[in-house]
């Protein structure tokens, strides 16, 4: 199924490809100083930063789509969620030791993220086209 060419499912794709790039160019550019600030491993904040990439391309691809495919825009909401919950679990685990800051950086994050897929949602079913008989 294929979404009608709204703007808003444009303009949510787009502010989610935006705010996901900047995190992914802080995260692999930044990683070495904020591990020390967040008191996160430098390693995932550069491999995070690093799985960003292919998922801004994807919202890319999608924005610039003629009708953006209900199936990929239901992708980027479960990988948004999913992202809110690793995040979740993150802090959860007792693998980290986050300062505070590191805290607040993977709350404030995540909640920007659940955000975007709420956003997502309601854009989808804005634009959803019926079905043809």
């Amino acid at each position: 199924m294929s979404l009608s060419p709204d703007s808003f499912i444009r303009r949510t794709l787009l502010l989610d490809a935006a705010m996901s790039g900047a995190c992914a160019v802080l995260l692999i550019a930044g990683a070495g100083t904020l591990a020390g600030l967040l008191g996160l491993p430098e390693d995932l904040l550069f491999i995070s930063g690093l799985v960003l990439v292919p998922f801004v391309g994807m919202l890319v691809w999608l924005m610039r789509a003629g009708s953006p495919s209900a199936i990929g825009v239901r992708a980027i909401i479960a990988i948004n969620v999913a992202w809110v919950a690793a995040s979740a679990a993150l802090l959860v685990s007792g693998l980290v030791d986050p300062t505070p800051l590191g805290t607040v950086f993977v709350i404030v994050q995540a909640a920007a993220v659940l955000v975007f897929a709420e956003l997502q949602i309601i854009a989808i079913r804005r634009t959803a086209l019926p079905r043809a008989a």
